[in-house]
């Protein structure tokens, strides 16, 4: 089975985090924690940072690794690398989602998750968004 390897931001500010939604493809309008693939020549957080840029625009910081994720979707497997992050410049602009939302821990569980960001939320359930890392 082919596997795709990822970078994905949870991206935090104050008590909440930014989730998007999905604008294309199997899983349109299902939530999902932005980024996407790493090129061959990248490293994780090279990817995870040129991926935000494209999908909103906007320029972060990594603050922590938070999991890596391993799913298997039926056509491929998915290593997904998790880190939490912050807005450092610019605006959110949707290139490749068509809704973002910034919510609170008590509301990760009301969205329809893409399945593998699923153990992402999971992670997260405990996670203090607040403290300085």
């Amino acid at each position: 089975m082919k596997t795709i390897e990822v970078a994905a931001a949870v991206i935090k500010h104050n008590d909440k985090i930014l989730v998007t939604r999905r604008g294309y493809g199997e899983f349109i309008d299902m939530w999902e924690f932005p980024g996407g693939k790493i090129e061959p020549f990248e490293t994780m957080e090279e990817a995870l940072i040129r991926e935000i840029k494209e999908e909103l625009e906007v320029n972060i910081n990594i603050l922590d690794y938070l999991t890596t994720i391993e799913y298997d979707y039926p056509d491929f497997h998915l290593t997904m690398h998790c880190f939490i992050c912050t807005i450092c410049s610019g605006e959110i602009h949707l290139n490749a989602h068509n809704e973002a939302r910034w919510i609170t821990n008590e509301h990760l569980y009301s969205l329809n998750w893409v399945p593998a960001d699923v153990l992402v939320v999971e992670r997260l359930k405990n996670f203090v968004y607040n403290q300085e890392l």
